[in-house]
């Protein structure tokens, strides 16, 4: 069989999704609040490749936030909300900072979640570990230090978790 131009018309496998044009700022933006929320530096970012200019993108994200549809209080409260239970104050302060939310929300969300932090270590630590029990070598404690680490739970925490798993010292 010959392969000839006609042939090339023809291509196998998913074709990217084209751009849709005519859609305004506005009514982008309402598209992808209407999935999830986004934080106001989250939408800039998706918006401004679809911006004639930076005014227009500004004031569609202030009238935005006007009218109630985006708020990075809320885009924060659902975060800390779907993280916490899997995730240390360090983690989550850090995705925070990533998605562009103010330092002052931000320190707020950060003493709230050091109340909990214990707690949350333990029920991480439970989840994965909790059929094993309390690490019995070096390394078997390396490992779960490093695994509570990489969840973002402070060392301080690690280490109390480690010693009396599943049980709060205070």
């Amino acid at each position: 069989m010959s392969h000839d131009a006609a042939d090339e018309e023809f291509e196998v496998g998913p074709k990217p999704a084209a751009p849709r044009p005519g859609l305004s700022l506005k009514a982008r933006a309402v598209g992808l609040l209407s999935r999830r929320e986004h934080s106001r530096a989250e939408l800039q970012r998706k918006l401004a490749p679809h911006a004639e200019t930076q005014e227009a993108l500004d004031k569609v994200l202030d009238d935005l936030a006007k009218a109630g549809w985006q708020s990075d209080a809320r885009f924060t409260q659902g975060w800390v909300h779907r993280k916490a239970p899997a995730h240390g104050t360090a983690r989550i302060v850090q995705d925070l900072r990533l998605q562009g939310i103010p330092a002052e929300a931000i320190a707020v969300v950060q003493s709230e979640l050091k109340e909990s932090e214990l707690s949350r270590a333990q029920a991480v630590w439970s989840r994965k570990f909790s059929h094993i029990g309390s690490p019995s070598s070096p390394a078997e404690y390396a490992k779960q230090g490093r695994f509570l680490a990489s969840r973002g739970f402070s060392t301080d925490i690690i280490r109390r978790v480690l010693k009396n798993p599943g049980h709060d010292e205070d």
